[in-house]
């Protein structure tokens, strides 16, 4: 592929990436006021066991499909491309079956076993999306191969736009049958979303099938692999991206399996567990997601930078792009944890508004996971460096390791009265903190980058106290006059304000740290005309 091709197609998986996000992020806050912590507890307990199940099923496989088809292609070999396409669609549609039925008929023993019962309908609900989201990615697999993302970008933003439209429509029409089926109908939205998605995949396969047969029809006949042996070559690829991108849903459902028996231990009940379980997950988790739509768009640039400097053995360009990407990262992260841990409440209160109990009490959870912000950012760019150097199976270990420290914390902190559903918070931040470091020493040691502390600690904290500061002054002198609502968008909106001037006036923020930002050129040129930019 050229760095043309690359890079074009890298810009329409990344806006598309960018939209499904944001969309995500925008179902789950209506969600919540819908359906309250209650009902998030049931949806809660169902999604992360869809997801870890989802992840086994398809998570490598596209980027084999497009691996193999790639290289068929590159040599000529059109028919063995589509061979690979064509075996891949029957092995995904075969595992498709295995794990929506393992799903579907094997609910009632899962819910029995991490002692949720509520979550039984959800889990039936969002079932039939394990048919049909691995069929899609069969497809995106091959077009990906070919060289062309705008199917895979279609098809993601069409899944999560169903999604969201259908599960949200039926959290509400079904609210008057109680909060489960409310859950389950959001649920549902993933099954819609995943038929949505399938459909305009496999409709723009069927616009350009002719293209693709004459293709075939005018290219030789290779000798082709045998069905096993495209497996094999499939699996090879996949086991190890599937391993890794298997580690987080694995997380989310240690917490299923162990937080809301853990809560009963100590003496809550099944509903107050579930409550709180849906307040840690699916009300202040949301919020912590957020950041991530930057700092994933940051790490997805790093990759072919750090590759391609890489390549060419420039040193110094490595070490510069990983301390450019490691600052930003950085200035995204810190001030995002300040300010969720100094407005927890204030900001749940705001999001949440039509359920202020559950709100109140998810501020504490928020405030324990909003530190994990800057780990987690540390963690994704790292991840994209280390992807970069050719060293991809570091930070899965390292994530594993995290992985391992929060099975611990989360079972012995959340089993604590005093502590209760805040340690599971605090397990998660801690996995990413052990992720992080470990992520940092091993870019040091490959790399020998150097981090000025200074530019890279100092000026950001002086930058994040002046903010939290001024944000904290203004929302405890508004509050009284103006309400929460308003208040909290003030506060937020001047405590951004407040750290871009402070970045600014200490040369915390550079002109190449606004080369890895989007339109950040043209900014460079806006601060200087006033006089704002020191370097």
């Amino acid at each position: 592929m050229s760095n043309k091709s690359f890079l074009k197609g890298a810009v329409i998986l990344g806006i598309a990436g960018m939209i499904v996000k944001i969309m995500g992020a925008f179902f789950r806050i209506p969600l919540g006021n819908i359906i309250g912590a209650t009902g998030f507890g049931y949806y809660q307990a169902a999604y992360p066991i869809y997801v870890l199940l989802l992840t086994v099923s398809t998570a490598g496989i596209p980027t084999a499909i497009s691996k193999l088809v790639s290289e068929k292609n590159a040599i000529g070999d059109r028919h063995g491309a589509f061979k690979v396409f064509k075996v891949s669609f029957i092995l995904l549609f075969i595992t498709g079956i295995l794990t929506s039925s393992i799903l579907f008929f094997g609910a009632k023993v899962i819910v029995d076993l991490i002692k949720s019962p509520g979550a039984y309908y959800s889990m039936v609900a969002i079932a039939p999306a394990l048919l049909f989201v691995p069929v899609m990615s069969a497809f995106r697999g091959f077009f990906q191969g070919r060289q062309d993302m705008t199917p895979t970008a279609i098809s993601q933003v069409a899944e999560q736009f169903a999604r969201v439209v259908v599960g949200l429509s039926l959290a509400i029409m079904l609210l008057d049958r109680g909060l489960e089926i409310s859950a389950a109908g959001a649920s549902f939205g993933a099954a819609a979303g995943g038929v949505i998605g399938a459909v305009a995949i496999v409709f723009i396969y069927f616009r350009r099938r002719s293209g693709i047969l004459n293709e075939l029809r005018g290219t030789p006949v290779h000798k082709q692999d045998s069905w096993g042996k495209i497996i094999y070559k499939l699996l090879t690829i996949a086991v190890p991206i599937t391993v890794g991108a298997a580690i987080i849903p694995t997380m989310n459902m240690i917490d299923v399996a162990i937080v809301v028996r853990r809560l009963q231990t100590i003496g809550f009940t099944y509903e107050q567990a579930n409550d709180m379980y849906g307040q840690l997950t699916g009300m202040a988790m949301t919020i912590i997601n957020l950041p991530q739509i930057l700092t994933v768009a940051l790490a997805m640039s790093l990759v072919p930078a750090i590759s391609e400097a890489s390549q060419r053995r420039d040193r110094l360009q490595v070490q510069n792009t990983i301390q450019t990407g490691t600052r930003v990262a950085l200035l995204i992260g810190l001030p995002a944890a300040a300010g969720l841990v100094a407005l927890s409440k204030p900001i749940m209160l705001l999001l949440y508004p039509l359920k202020p109990e559950s709100a109140a009490s998810a501020a504490a959870p928020l405030a324990v996971l909003a530190v994990g912000v800057i780990f987690l950012t540390l963690v994704q760019t790292f991840t994209g460096i280390l992807q970069g150097l050719g060293r991809p199976t570091v930070p899965v270990c390292n994530l594993f390791i995290g992985a391992v420290v929060k099975v611990i914390l989360t079972y012995v902190l959340t089993g604590i009265p005093s502590i209760n559903i805040k340690g599971a918070a605090f397990g998660t931040v801690m996995a990413y903190a052990v992720a992080a470091i470990l992520n940092f020493f091993a870019v040091r040691r490959l790399t020998r980058t150097k981090f000025d502390a200074m530019q890279f600690v100092i000026k950001p904290l002086v930058a994040i106290t002046s903010m939290t500061v001024v944000v904290l002054f203004v929302y405890s002198r508004l509050v009284n006059l103006m309400g929460n609502r308003m208040t909290a968008v003030i506060a937020i909106g001047i405590g951004a304000l407040v750290y871009g001037l402070m970045l600014l006036a200490t040369g915390g923020i550079t002109t190449e740290d606004f080369d890895l930002m989007p339109g950040g050129r043209k900014l460079v040129k806006l601060l200087r005309i006033f006089g704002l930019l020191r370097k």
